[in-house]
């Protein structure tokens, strides 16, 4: 089973860094990237400054492996990475990246799309929106 989580915000150069690597693979001719940024909303007049995530690990690796495999199943790709913060992450940082990589654009796109859903419904991954107060509330996946 693949990692997927790391602790922090995904950094700017580690998403340029994954790209970059795909350069060698000359049978790609499509890449399609998701990244999720942290939203400064407002909840009951307050303003969210950070989401806390945490996980039941061994469960969402499990269920991320699997979705992985149904994913390569159905779409002809290349290749697909998946990395998901822990801990707290800022708003305006990156808490999600994902990328998938085929031949052609359609099969990059809709697994990227299909991966990303299936993300956010079915792995036990919870977020705590933070607020200047210090006070919280879990979030609610949309």
């Amino acid at each position: 089973m693949k990692q997927i989580f790391q602790h922090g915000p995904i950094s700017p150069s580690f998403i340029s860094e994954s790209i970059a690597k795909h350069a060698t693979k000359t049978e790609i001719g499509a890449h399609n990237i998701f990244l999720g940024q942290v939203r400064a909303d407002l909840n009951d007049g307050k303003e969210v400054v950070a989401i806390a995530y945490t996980a039941y690990e061994e469960m969402a690796l499990e269920k991320m492996h699997n979705i992985r495999e149904e994913i390569f199943d159905k779409y002809a790709l290349t290749c697909m990475h998946v990395h998901h913060s822990l801990g707290v992450v800022k708003t305006g940082e990156i808490c999600l990246f994902v990328f998938t990589s085929s031949q052609h654009r359609k099969a990059a796109i809709e697994a990227c799309t299909e991966v990303v859903e299936r993300i956010k419904i079915e792995l036990p991954i919870w977020g705590k929106e933070l607020f200047h107060d210090q006070k919280y509330q879990w979030k609610i996946n949309q």
